[in-house]
């Protein structure tokens, strides 16, 4: 049996060394231990990751809830004015209304008065036309003897009504 040393002997022999001395340096050991060392960063980051997400999806169904709020809020907000506006706008017709009642009768009663005026002004020109005719009557009619005695009389009575 004659065994030869070839070159695949020889790297077989290198690799066993190669691995021996691996194993004597624990190698696998650092290998595992960083492999461990990297799954559990992988493991906290995955945990993170996580956290991150349910406080994503809290954060997402609080906004949601606001945003629900705050459109049933604008809505009351919306129907509030409206009623407002309708509130408003009846008042102002009442008011209106009111006012122009209030300048009918102001424009009538000026009306009234302003006929009572012209009534009174016809009657008062009236009777100082009747006044002037009956002046100017009197005075052709009257002559120097019936003046004296109306004077007379008048006198007389002005004595009786003072004593």
């Amino acid at each position: 049996m004659n065994i030869e040393f070839d070159a695949t002997f020889w790297a077989f022999i290198a690799l066993l060394i190669f691995v021996g001395g691996m194993l004597y340096l624990k190698v696998p050991a650092m290998l595992a231990s960083a492999l461990d060392q990297r799954s559990q960063e992988i493991a906290k980051e995955l945990a993170e990751a996580r956290r991150l997400r349910e406080e994503a999806e809290r954060l997402k169904a609080d906004y949601l809830a606001r945003k629900t709020a705050a459109e049933a809020e604008a809505k009351d907000i919306i129907a509030h004015a409206r009623d407002q506006a309708k509130v408003v706008a009846e008042e102002a017709r009442k008011n209106a209304a009111e006012s122009i009642a209030r300048r009918k009768a102001q424009a009538e009663q000026r009306i009234a008065q302003a006929e009572a005026a012209a009534a009174a002004d016809v009657r008062a020109a009236a009777a100082d036309a009747a006044v002037a005719a009956a002046e100017k009557m009197l005075r052709a009619q009257i002559t120097p003897a019936s003046q004296a005695q109306l004077v007379e009389a008048g006198v007389a009575d002005l004595k009786a009504k003072f004593r």
